[in-house]
């Protein structure tokens, strides 16, 4: 049994048509913009790190700043809604002492 949609939505890129005609799918394509909210909100996780990497020159350079950058991120941001500012102040001068050990170091 092939299961094949009825509907296809997506926002206004001219590839998805393409796709689907690439394809041979015959399902009524509905166009508009946040049409495909539902489907692009899965995976906001990959397109921050795209959106952080226009900068770099090539996606090596961007890779080996990224993944500094996201140990030395994850060591200072710390979910201070589910902590007692008492402890979160602790955790932050314990981070604070650490980026000053490996910065001297350095």
């Amino acid at each position: 049994m092939e299961l094949t949609p009825s509907l296809l939505v997506s926002d206004k890129l001219p590839s998805y048509g393409a796709a689907q005609r690439k394809l041979g799918l015959s399902a009524r394509h509905e166009q508009g913009l946040r049409k495909n909210n539902r489907a692009e909100n899965s995976h906001p996780v990959v397109r921050r790190r795209e959106r952080k990497r226009q900068g770099f020159k090539s996606a090596g350079s961007a890779q080996r700043v990224l993944s500094t950058h996201s140990a030395v991120y994850h060591s200072f941001n710390l979910q201070c809604h589910l902590i007692p500012r008492r402890t979160l102040r602790r955790f932050r001068t314990g981070a604070a002492a650490q980026w000053h050990q490996a910065t001297v170091a350095a």
